[in-house]
């Protein structure tokens, strides 16, 4: 059987048992109604940002500072800001990547139960709060364990460096084995049964329960990692996506991909792995100067292509959304500071111009009836100061992941015309809501 076929035999599947997908109706959870999200039976329509750090802020442990969180909900929360993409916990990392400590998974269905109680205090500060959560589950890059934490343990070696002259190449390579491998996927499935079957600590609700949840996502930036994987890749997609739901019926499901970049430039295996049943809305993650949109080091130079590159991206995926009558997501999108220079006090003149662009989308939506529910921009660094250029043990968790230089991507609660932007689109899609 050729690829297409393929693809055609298992997308018109998908299709068919797509309509078994829970709608919306009288409930305390996020759920979707064709294209559109819903909460209390009413469109759900959000600008939200990432902080994957939120629970280890919540812990009592090592990084833990729940004054911090609090204080970090606060202000999101001033500034419109109602749902938060959040990381449940490290894998523990390859030392070369230099990961985000402390590790949740230290091994294989070894928690850390400080860091496990970090994260029932930051679903229940968001509960009262009135904020929602997207917990994602893996990642497909190794700051955090993930892909390379389960090749590892079952015996594939240390990931190599990827920040190193030709070691991106070999990192994708040894990332590629995870979509051949049953023994590392059951160990990620192992993973998802203690957290997605966990009771909360601080409000005595089993997680299936819980109100602030409003996704369960199976991977940061899942990737095949080579073309011949595309298989492997979309029933290991369809087999976690079923996994959750067999064990929770009330929440939804995401993918957490970077939508057709991030299924190997095929918008074909993006759009089945889409339309899986258990799969709730559409994700994509739009980063200009990684995908050669804006030259890296003058990225106020080429801030015009990156608009226009990205909102071409976007549609592409509108097109998709519609296709399959699901809702659409821009659950990650940064841009760099002037010049390409990290830290605070650093102007983000063309970073606003670019936030204006894509939240310009997520309005226009409400306007237009275009599937986009939400946006999440990357993310929030708020009162974190970097102290260095790489993240160590002891600085501040920003939004930068620890092996990036800190503060590149972060949006500081300094960064008074960036907030402003937010501020000016938060209140005009709750105000267009009503």
């Amino acid at each position: 059987m050729t690829k297409n076929i393929l693809y055609a035999a298992m997308a018109a599947i998908l299709l068919i048992t797509s309509c078994t997908r829970k709608d919306a109706g009288t409930t305390p959870f996020i759920t979707t109604r064709g294209t559109e999200l819903i909460k209390n039976e009413a469109p759900y329509n959000f600008i939200g940002t990432n902080m994957w750090y939120a629970s280890i802020l919540g812990s009592t442990g090592e990084g833990g500072d729940r004054e911090r969180l609090c204080k970090e909900l606060d202000i999101l929360k001033s500034i419109g800001i109602d749902n938060l993409r959040i990381l449940a916990g490290p894998d523990a990392g390859s030392a070369l990547a230099n990961p985000a400590k402390p590790y949740l998974q230290q091994a294989p269905g070894l928690l850390n139960d400080t860091l496990l109680a970090g994260l029932d205090y930051t679903i229940a500060q968001l509960e009262k709060r009135d904020m929602q959560a997207v917990i994602y589950l893996n990642n497909a890059w190794d700051w955090s364990g993930g892909y390379g934490f389960y090749l590892k343990e079952c015996g594939y070696g240390d990931s190599p460096n990827a920040n190193v002259p030709g070691g991106y190449d070999r990192y994708v390579d040894y990332s590629a084995q995870f979509s051949r491998s049953e023994e590392a996927q059951q160990l990620y499935y192992n993973f998802i049964e203690q957290i997605v079957s966990r009771t909360n600590s601080i409000t005595g609700r089993p997680y299936t329960e819980e109100p602030a949840i409003m996704s369960w996502q199976l991977c940061n930036e899942p990737r095949p990692f080579a073309r011949d994987n595309k298989e492997q890749f979309a029933r290991w997609i369809a087999k976690a996506a079923a996994l959750i739901k067999s064990m929770d019926s009330n929440h939804l499901v995401s993918t957490g991909s970077e939508g057709i970049i991030g299924c190997e430039a095929d918008e074909q295996l993006c759009e089945l792995i889409h339309s899986d049943k258990n799969i709730d809305y559409l994700t994509i993650h739009i980063w200009p100067a990684n995908w050669g949109w804006t030259p890296r080091q003058a990225p106020d130079s080429g801030i015009d292509n990156a608009c226009k590159k990205s909102v071409e991206y976007i549609e592409r995926h509108i097109a998709m959304a519609k296709k399959i009558n699901k809702p659409l997501v821009i659950e990650e999108f940064g841009y760099p500071r002037k010049d390409n220079i990290s830290g605070t006090d650093v102007p983000t003149d063309s970073r606003d111009t670019f936030y204006r662009c894509i939240f310009e989308q997520v309005k226009n939506s409400l306007y237009g009836g275009t599937p986009i529910a939400g946006c999440n921009f990357w993310g929030w660094g708020g009162g974190g100061r970097p102290r260095e250029a790489v993240w160590c043990p002891g600085d501040d968790y920003l939004c930068d992941p620890p092996h990036e230089p800190q503060g590149w991507y972060s949006v500081f609660d300094s960064d008074s015309t960036t907030i402003n932007i937010i501020k000016e689109y938060t209140q005009a899609i709750k105000q267009q809501a009503k």
